[in-house]
């Protein structure tokens, strides 16, 4: 596929199209998710080719990395939740193919090889022309707005897992025997006080 294939297949479809999802959908995705991460079988992506799965893995972990907290995107499952999302929106099927080729043929007009052969720096070189939308040359349109559609589908997937809720610190319907306010470093944080609160409801 040359460039300019690429940039059509890209231009046939809106990247956000489909991307509406509701609870139940981000729930219904998740499910198959955790189902096919627990039956202890390889993985077999459904609409993935072989090298855009190598592709997919290594841009997820870059947009959530594994840090002190929590593990990585792929360590979330999200990967396979993707693939999910793409064969129940097939939307944005296009746009993701489009986008995985487009960023091989960047690489390979830079550095004369796809994207998951080049070298960490030479990656995160492309990465960086197309990760702020605000402060890219608009010759990188095309791969601003699959960069886009693959962080939000990467939060979506992340943010879903068990991994990622523990990640945000979200405790749900617990029950609190007394609420003594939040913690005065977050309060500082934010520039405000109870006693602001206080003397405004006087």
């Amino acid at each position: 596929m040359n460039r300019r294939e690429t940039l059509k297949m890209m231009a046939m479809a809106p990247l956000g199209a489909g991307l509406s999802w509701t609870k139940s959908d981000v729930e219904a995705l998740r499910h198959k998710t955790d189902a096919a991460r627990a039956s202890g079988q390889a993985f077999e992506p459904a609409f993935f080719t072989p090298h855009e799965w190598q592709t997919l893995r290594v841009l997820v972990d870059y947009i959530i990395p594994a840090d002190d907290r929590s593990g990585s995107a792929t360590d979330a499952g999200v990967p396979e939740f993707i693939d999910f999302t793409m064969v129940d929106r097939p939307a944005l099927q296009t746009p993701m193919r489009g986008g995985l080729a487009w960023l091989d043929l960047e690489c390979r007009d830079r550095f004369g090889e796809p994207f998951v052969t080049c070298r960490g720096a030479q990656q995160r070189a492309v990465l960086d022309d197309i990760a702020y939308p605000d402060d890219a040359d608009p010759r990188f349109s095309h791969g601003v707005r699959f960069f886009t559609l693959l962080r939000d589908l990467t939060a979506g997937g992340f943010f879903s897992s068990k991994m990622g809720v523990e990640d945000l610190g979200y405790k749900g319907n617990t029950f609190v025997h007394e609420w003594t306010g939040a913690p005065p470093e977050v309060l500082q944080r934010l520039g405000v006080s109870y006693d602001d609160w206080i003397y405004r409801g006087a």
